[in-house]
């Protein structure tokens, strides 16, 4: 056992990182077996040797975040321990970013893992980026928040959201309303991101000046975007040609966002997906970045990430799929019921087929 003590400047600064009731403080404790305890302007960690040098790195990094005014709950908590465990620490820092967005509450949008920071800088740095990654990792979110505040600083004239109309596994047969009514369910993701920035009424105000445009990805062919931030929503349910009709809509002055699950597949199994083509064709081309997101990028709620990391342990063990490859292998037909052998209709048995004379 040993013990270590941190010496804090200000104390708001330990409030904001051991959390309401303590809640981030006891979350440290559980997961590297340690006891802290807080004493005027000093913490104190006491525990094996291991557990309390994670403890020390993983409060030093918590402490420089609240300092420069980073809020502190639950998430960052666990992701910051896993820097430190992977080694990692010095990294935190990088955590500490502008502000993307703001939404329509006041709330500010900024990325929370190094994944997302990542994610962001290549938005803002490429005229084209693929964000590719699990469900939960801020792909649509970051992406429309980045959209939004590239329209509010005039660098682009509409906001342009699309996705294909492709069905989760299911046969919704055909939906009453007219057209928009039918398209409506699909794109509904992309509604809640822009509702959550800009407000229903500031949202429909630019959508009936045509500044804001939520469509099918049918609906873009034969279009150039020209002052445009296109995003292309759940692209894994492309086809390859439906892929490059988009690419080749960018215009001038124009950024494109991409963002897929390619674990998500809908797409028939005789369908190839056009963002996984893309990500091959596109690779190294200048102006173009290609981000992979991982189940450590996911800000929803912790049992995402478990849940994720299940099904990716759970594919590695079983690389063939689900096991139907190994069920029904030999095509020989079951023997009948009573035991007895079903006469041949190979040619030439016994009594065989007759053929039919002619053709059709």
């Amino acid at each position: 056992m040993i013990d270590r003590t941190i010496e804090v400047e200000r104390m708001e600064h330990v409030i904001s990182v051991f959390g309401s009731f303590d809640q981030n403080l006891r979350l440290i404790e559980s997961e590297l077996n340690v006891k802290i305890l807080d004493r005027d302007n000093l913490i104190h960690i006491t525990g094996e040797e291991e557990g309390v040098m994670l403890a020390e790195k993983a409060i030093g990094g918590l402490l420089d975040l609240a300092a420069k005014g980073e809020a502190i709950d639950a998430q960052n908590v666990r992701y910051i321990l896993k820097l430190v465990r992977s080694g990692q620490e010095s990294e935190i820092a990088k955590l500490a970013g502008d502000v993307i967005c703001i939404t329509a509450k006041g709330k500010p949008i900024k990325p929370k893992t190094l994944g997302q920071r990542e994610y962001c800088d290549a938005i803002a740095n490429n005229t084209v980026t693929l964000g590719i990654g699990p469900a939960g990792t801020g792909k649509t979110y970051l992406a429309v928040a980045a959209a939004v505040a590239a329209f509010r600083a005039e660098k682009v004239n509409r906001i342009i959201l699309t996705r294909p109309a492709v069905e989760a596994g299911e046969r919704l047969g055909f939906l009453p309303g007219d057209l928009q009514s039918k398209v409506d369910p699909y794109l509904r993701p992309l509604y809640d991101a822009l509702f959550d920035m800009l407000g229903a009424d500031t949202y429909q105000k630019y959508l009936e000046r045509g500044n804001i445009e939520v469509a099918p990805l049918a609906y873009m062919r034969g279009r150039t975007l020209d002052d445009s931030f296109i995003i292309l929503d759940e692209a894994q349910n492309t086809s390859r040609e439906q892929m490059k009709m988009f690419l080749t809509r960018i215009g001038f002055g124009s950024h494109v966002v991409i963002t897929g699950d390619i674990t998500q597949i809908d797409l028939p199994s005789d369908k190839v997906s056009g963002l996984k083509v893309a990500m091959q064709v596109l690779d190294g081309i200048d102006d173009i970045a290609i981000c992979t997101l991982t189940g450590a990028d996911v800000v929803r709620h912790r049992l995402v990430q478990k849940i994720i990391e299940a099904y990716e342990d759970y594919d590695r063990r079983h690389p063939a799929g689900d096991g139907q490859e190994s069920r029904g292998r030999t095509n020989s037909r079951p023997a009948a019921r009573d035991g007895r052998k079903k006469p041949s209709t190979a040619r030439g048995a016994a009594n065989p087929r007759p053929r039919r004379s002619g053709g059709r």
